[in-house]
């Protein structure tokens, strides 16, 4: 294909699904130029804030992702708040596709009676605290010496974790020192985790729940009357490798000697437990769940009996839930952009010229970070099937508008000088790398990879060389 220009293409969003989205456009066989647009200082997203401090292993992720940014043909544009400082009708002044992958920030919403009460909590807004999210308060209240957590995935065990963990057991990760001092001085000693249904449902990882027995001075404590199967049960563990791995591990600690846990903290997996109503006068003070029973397909429903836990904090962690844009389509019951296999449509379904979208904005907060590749290689395939004519939007030969070079404005300084019209004070890739440099150097003199640097100002003061620090 032949063009006077490269196609230019902005991708919002520069979390693992826009990085990735971008490595893969910028090998194909288009003349492309990419600029990568991100909300906070620092790229890499749930990398960076999503991922628990003591998974180092799955943030060796940021390793391929810096690898992509450090290469030069893709440019990084942070600090950058979409529908703020710019919006979809500048960017189209700019560039000729646009691809949202904002991602799911925020807690999916529970409908339960108490959920508002104080010492009521989503995982999210805590997730986004203890790995130093620049957009949270910086201190916790951590209060509670026993605590509910709801939900039956990786989230949840990671909550649980981090707050059962003794906190000088994280100090060789890059937590912030306001983290691990809040979590030094937390007086928990049990952290309930209540799954709906049965061992044989749950969404956790076989890794991740084997961590869980090897954090130090924190036993488990599994409840031989929550332990069931069903004939659903018995054909998800045969068809499944993962979820018998799951079940073997949980079977394991049924069998524990009760007298040979002398932890000072203790996590308790309760099964086939809903919640019923969060409980409290003012505050939290209990947690009221129904016993569920299997229904012979892996499904359950409630059996009229109830119990109540004396907790003095829930965390739910029920799931993400989108964001909507402004300007862009959205679909409130899913909490994703409207789109069919990445390309966004209107109302009526017709697909809006050059605009796309990627990652768990696109199909919801599911699978993990590695799925986004698959989910982006999508994307990219229809967006460059729309530029050369070949899918079902595309021939730029004729100045088609859902296709090919729609820019008025293609010169790659013209968005830098807008934003700076508009007093955005944008860093790009070099200027990021004086913070990655910096949060190396707080981290040096205790052994430690890095420290993040959580106060927004002072990233920014980092990556623009202000700091004296």
């Amino acid at each position: 294909m032949t063009s006077t220009r490269p196609l230019r293409v902005a991708i919002v969003g520069a979390g693992p699904a826009g990085i990735y989205a971008a490595d893969i456009l910028s090998k194909t066989d288009l003349d492309v130029s990419i600029d990568l647009f991100e909300r906070l200082p620092a790229p890499f997203g749930l990398v960076r804030y999503g991922v628990a401090p003591d998974h180092p292993r799955i943030k060796q992720i940021i390793v391929a992702l810096h690898k992509v940014l450090s290469r030069g043909d893709v440019r990084l544009i942070a600090n950058v708040d979409y529908g703020v400082d710019v919006k979809l009708e500048d960017l189209r002044q700019f560039y000729d596709a646009v691809i949202f992958s904002t991602g799911s920030i925020k807690d999916a919403p529970l409908p339960l009676p108490g959920v508002d009460l104080p010492g009521s909590y989503g995982a999210a807004d805590f997730v986004s605290w203890y790995d130093g999210h620049p957009d949270v308060p910086r201190t916790w209240p951590l209060e509670a010496k026993t605590v509910a957590v709801l939900g039956a995935g990786n989230v949840a065990l990671d909550v649980a974790r981090i707050l059962a963990k003794h906190a000088d057991d994280l100090l060789p990760t890059d937590i912030p020192a306001n983290v691990h001092a809040g979590l030094k001085a937390s007086p928990v000693t049990d952290v309930h985790v209540f799954a709906r249904r049965g061992p044989a449902q749950v969404k956790f990882s076989p890794l991740e729940l084997r961590e869980l027995g090897h954090v130090p001075d924190v036993d488990i404590v599994v409840y031989p009357e929550d332990y069931d199967f069903d004939e659903g049960s018995m054909a998800a563990i045969e068809a499944s490798n993962q979820t018998k791995q799951v079940v073997k591990t949980l079977t394991d600690w049924t069998l524990t000697d009760p007298s040979s846990q002398t932890a000072s903290r203790r996590i308790h997996l309760h099964f086939l437990h809903q919640p019923d109503a969060i409980l409290g006068d003012g505050k939290v003070e209990a947690l009221r769940t129904e016993r569920t029973a299997l229904q012979g397909d892996g499904s359950v429903k409630g059996t009229g009996e109830t119990h109540e836990w004396p907790v003095e904090a829930v965390y739910r962690a029920v799931g993400y839930f989108g964001s909507p844009l402004p300007e862009v389509p959205f679909d409130q019951d899913r909490g994703v952009i409207s789109n069919r296999e990445g390309r966004v449509v209107d109302m009526v379904g017709d697909h809006l010229p050059g605009v796309y979208t990627t990652g768990w904005i696109k199909r919801g907060p599911v699978g993990l970070i590695g799925h986004t590749k698959s989910d982006a290689s999508e994307t990219i395939r229809h967006l460059v099937e729309d530029v050369t004519g070949v899918g079902d939007g595309g021939k730029p030969a004729e100045g088609d508008l859902e296709g090919g070079r729609t820019a008025l404005h293609a010169d790659p300084q013209s968005v830098l000088d807008f934003l700076g019209e508009r007093g955005v004070e944008f860093i790009e890739w070099h200027e990021f790398e004086l913070l990655d440099q910096h949060e190396q150097a707080l981290g040096e003199p205790h052994g430690r990879d890095r420290i993040k640097v959580v106060p927004r100002d002072e990233m920014i003061d980092v990556a623009k060389g202000r700091s004296n620090s």
